[in-house]
């Protein structure tokens, strides 16, 4: 019997969670969701209108509950990254087997990171495209690459040497490429987050990918065919400044470089 440790319950966390937790070796979940269900959510979520004004994880967990009665359910409507909630941070992580990473924020990724290689348990990442043009379904294991790595890894190479990682599920209105100023749809965000329930139903198995690309649209520039699924192997990189277990000797500047960089990823730039 397993306990999975999730963070988020929007409209794709919600169909991941969905999906994982009606396999019968799941038993136990602890849900970490800060947010309100709001009235811009209906279309894109599982929730009913009615449900608008509630807190996402007390809607999840009925909705576990109802279909799953036995079904163990420990949700905190808290920030995963507050400093004041670290020591229950820790304690659940040490106490789960896998984690599904369903943030939709660079800070709250980095922090699931570190959180579960700091405890030795692996989890998977999603990743829905900015209008629904694809998506991303990471795996992570505590002795492979961490999310920096994979971040900067797929920040410099993709298919055809195109850019492959626009921002994500957000309205870009100065985008370059007109697919991904809008909103992705329901069906865009279902469709990844299956494949992110799979990947994490299989995630103590053996693989030989560490990311997989899928895209759902052909937009010409960043995709050239649509439905097609593109698999990644990135190593560990040795000069992470995350990650590195060995002694990494960086110049002021490449300091000043990373920080802006991580700047960037958390839209700050």
């Amino acid at each position: 019997m397993a306990h999975l440790f999730q963070v988020g319950a929007g409209s794709g966390g919600i169909v991941v969670l969905d999906l994982v937790c009606r396999d019968p070796k799941i038993t136990h979940v602890t849900l970490i969701e800060p947010d309100v269900y709001e009235a811009h959510n209906v279309h894109r979520h599982l929730f009913p209108a009615s449900a608008v004004g509630r807190k996402k994880v007390e809607l999840a967990a009925e909705w576990l509950r109802e279909r799953r009665p036995d079904f163990q359910v420990d949700g905190h409507c808290v920030d995963l990254t507050d400093p004041a909630q670290q020591v229950a941070m820790n304690a659940a992580v040490a106490a789960c087997d896998f984690g599904v990473c369903a943030a939709d924020n660079e800070e709250a990724k980095f922090h699931f990171d570190r959180l579960m290689r700091a405890h030795g348990k692996p989890w998977t990442l999603g990743e829905v495209l900015s209008g629904g043009i694809g998506g991303w379904v990471h795996r992570f294991a505590s002795d492979g690459p961490c999310y920096g790595c994979v971040a900067s890894h797929l920040k410099r190479s993709g298919p055809n040497e195109s850019p492959i990682s626009p921002p994500a599920d957000y309205s870009q209105p100065n985008a370059a490429v007109a697919e991904t100023r809008i909103p992705a749809s329901r069906a865009s965000i279902a469709t990844i987050a299956g494949f992110h329930a799979i990947a994490t139903l299989a995630l103590l198995e053996p693989h030989d990918w560490t990311s997989m690309l899928l895209t759902l649209q052909r937009v010409p520039g960043v995709f050239d065919e649509a439905f097609r699924t593109h698999r990644f192997r990135i190593p560990k990189s040795l000069s992470c400044l995350i990650c590195s277990v060995e002694p990494v000797t960086v110049t002021g500047e490449e300091l000043d470089v990373a920080l802006d960089q991580a700047l960037a990823r958390l839209g700050h730039e």
